[in-house]
C-alpha cells in the first residue's frame, strides 16, 4: 500500500523523527495509526447504557416543559458566583 502525506504532515513527522520520538517516518505512521484505530475501537465499543436513565429523565423534563433558557442558566450561575465573593 502506498500512502501519500501532505507537506505539513510529512514535516510534522520528520520533526518527531529528528528529535528521536520515532526511528523513521514509517514507524511513526504505523504507531500513530494503530493508536488512532485503538481509540476509535474503544469509542465504538463503549458501553453507554449507564447514561440511558439520565437521558430518559432529561427527555421527560423537556416534555413537561421543565427547562430554562441558556440566558436564565447563565444568570443563575452569575448570581451564585457573585454570592461567593
Amino acid at each position: 500500500m502506498i500512502i501519500s502525506l501532505n507537506p505539513d504532515q510529512e514535516a510534522w513527522l520528520q520533526t518527531r523523527v529528528t528529535r528521536g520520538d520515532f526511528a523513521t517516518i514509517e514507524e511513526a505512521v504505523r504507531q500513530l495509526l494503530a493508536e488512532r484505530i485503538a481509540e476509535r475501537a474503544a469509542g465504538e465499543s463503549a458501553d453507554l447504557s449507564w447514561a440511558k436513565p439520565y437521558v430518559d429523565v432529561a427527555l421527560a423534563d423537556v416534555a413537561r416543559g421543565a427547562v430554562i433558557t441558556l440566558e436564565e442558566h447563565e444568570a443563575r450561575i452569575d448570581a451564585r458566583l457573585a454570592a461567593m465573593t
